[in-house]
């Protein structure tokens, strides 16, 4: 692997750092509290479908195990139960085995924001005067942007809910979408191999061919909401019980942000950590200690809210208009 500086690029990373710098203003003016975060930790939340960093710390005779954090929320949520408001985390995050490609990086920058007793929906309008606030830093005109010759205007989302993208772009009506024998026969008759693939598998498989290309393609960000249950283990359900409280949002195709109205419920969210935990262990991904004392803390009382995470290089590379996120980088691998 070679280390490379990209001083020539220097003007896509200083729109970053005005980028960076736009974030913070917004959120230290509307009140959210910066946290300053541990990036190791003895233990993890499982999540099924990423890959983790492994250490160790060793001192004379005496090891133990360490974990890069994929994200803040094992330390956020337990702030928050013990009644810390309105906050967020702006700093690194690390997660294995993902293609080193434009739109990844093993160690990237999240912005982890949480509002206490609201909902997504409410989280969605401030993310939307988050990028206007953005927009005015970086341009001047927090109305609309350009991002590789097209024009996006921020005035409003385009919305879609995950069934109605589906129908839209995939022709899966919502009825089979929710039903999991129904869905692999279908993708089975759209030629998707369906042999040993489960129904996540095949549902992320048609989402990223059909449905994701399309989103924030024409003319807005778009909004997409109300995944099924299985895509949402930290959200909170639904009255319809097969959909969760979660959105994600998009601009030209690529995926920013992913937020939920957060369960509060310690005895779901622990059913949820041993079916994640399982399915950790199923697909032979890097074994680690659960944190159980997450669910301790929100025993204690976890308040309602929402939060969400936005990989911040990928914002970086909207608003500085380049088409990867090393041109945003003054050190390089390859």
């Amino acid at each position: 692997m070679i280390i490379k500086s990209n001083y020539s690029k220097g003007g896509s990373y200083k729109t970053y750092l005005k980028v960076v710098q736009s974030i913070r203003s917004y959120l230290n003016e509307n009140g959210y509290l910066e946290l300053d975060l541990p990036v190791l930790s003895p233990a993890l939340i499982p999540e099924a479908y990423l890959e983790i960093f492994k250490t160790e710390f060793t001192y004379m005779d005496k090891k133990q195990d360490l974990f890069l954090t994929p994200s803040p929320e094992l330390f956020i949520k337990r702030l928050l139960a013990q009644g810390i408001g309105d906050c967020y985390y702006l700093g690194k995050s690390f997660r294995n085995s993902e293609p080193h490609s434009p739109r990844h990086q093993p160690e990237f920058t999240m912005l982890e924001w949480y509002k206490v007793g609201e909902d997504y929906m409410y989280m969605a309008d401030q993310v939307l005067k988050l990028l206007q606030h953005i927009a005015r830093a970086t341009s001047g005109d927090g109305a609309q942007i350009t991002y590789q010759g097209s024009q996006i205007s921020l005035s409003k989302w385009e919305r879609f809910t995950v069934a109605e993208a589906f129908e839209t772009y995939a022709s899966i009506k919502p009825n089979i979408l929710l039903d999991e024998s129904a869905f692999i026969n279908i993708a089975k008759d759209k030629g998707y191999k369906t042999e040993s693939f489960t129904y996540e598998d095949l549902w992320s498989q048609i989402y990223t061919q059909e449905v994701e290309p399309h989103m924030g393609m024409n003319g807005y960000p778009t909004l997409l909401y109300d995944y099924p249950v299985q895509f949402a283990a930290l959200s909170k359900p639904n009255n319809d019980g097969v959909t969760a409280e979660r959105f994600e949002f998009y601009i030209a195709g690529l995926e920013l942000g992913n937020c939920y109205t957060e369960l509060t419920d310690p005895v779901l969210q622990k059913a949820r950590f041993k079916a994640e935990d399982k399915g950790r262990k199923t697909s032979g991904k890097i074994g680690h200690p659960v944190d159980w004392g997450f669910i301790e803390s929100m025993e204690a009382g976890m308040p309602d809210s929402t939060g969400i995470a936005i990989g911040v290089e990928r914002i970086g590379m909207i608003f500085a208009d380049v088409p990867a996120i090393q041109d945003l980088s003054l050190i390089t691998f390859s």
